[in-house]
């Protein structure tokens, strides 16, 4: 039996821990799939604008040899995307783990027969990070802060 996994993420600033995950997602299925949350997904949800827009996310991520094919992200509900999918493995990074968040989407997949599985969450290099250094970087690449 193929067991299919869904790993999903904004992967805006596509970085390390981008890649860890979905190296490790493949290494634990048999067939990977890459949600790309959407534009307005991330907007709605994180309050963020990305910085790369959707459409050169979804190439990044599709050239990634570990993802099998990528998809974009466009429903908030991870119950409607697996009802189109059909994953049968959710990864995320383990800072959900015991979070409100993770226990809730733990126990919707847990009813409909997914597995959640977590991978270590990259402290040293994040999406939020870099996009906390980029602004304190001007237009001519000096930083706009002063010490």
């Amino acid at each position: 039996m193929t067991r299919i996994g869904y790993a999903a993420g904004a992967f805006d600033l596509f970085h390390v821990g981008h890649l860890n995950l979905l190296k490790h997602a493949r290494s634990s299925c048999d067939h990977l799939i890459a949600g790309v949350v959407s534009d307005e997904m991330l907007e709605r949800n994180k309050g963020i604008r990305p910085v790369v827009p959707l459409a050169e996310r979804l190439e990044i991520v599709r050239q990634i040899r570990y993802v099998d094919e990528a998809i974009a992200e466009t429903v908030p509900d991870k119950l409607d995307t697996w009802r189109e999918l059909r994953f049968d493995i959710f990864f995320k990074g383990d800072d959900w783990r015991g979070t409100e968040r993770g226990d809730r989407l733990e126990r919707e997949f847990g009813a409909v027969g997914v597995e959640v599985v977590y991978f270590p969450y990259t402290m040293h290099t994040s999406s939020t990070a870099l996009r906390r250094a980029l602004s304190l970087t001007d237009q001519n690449g000096e930083r706009a802060v002063s010490n």
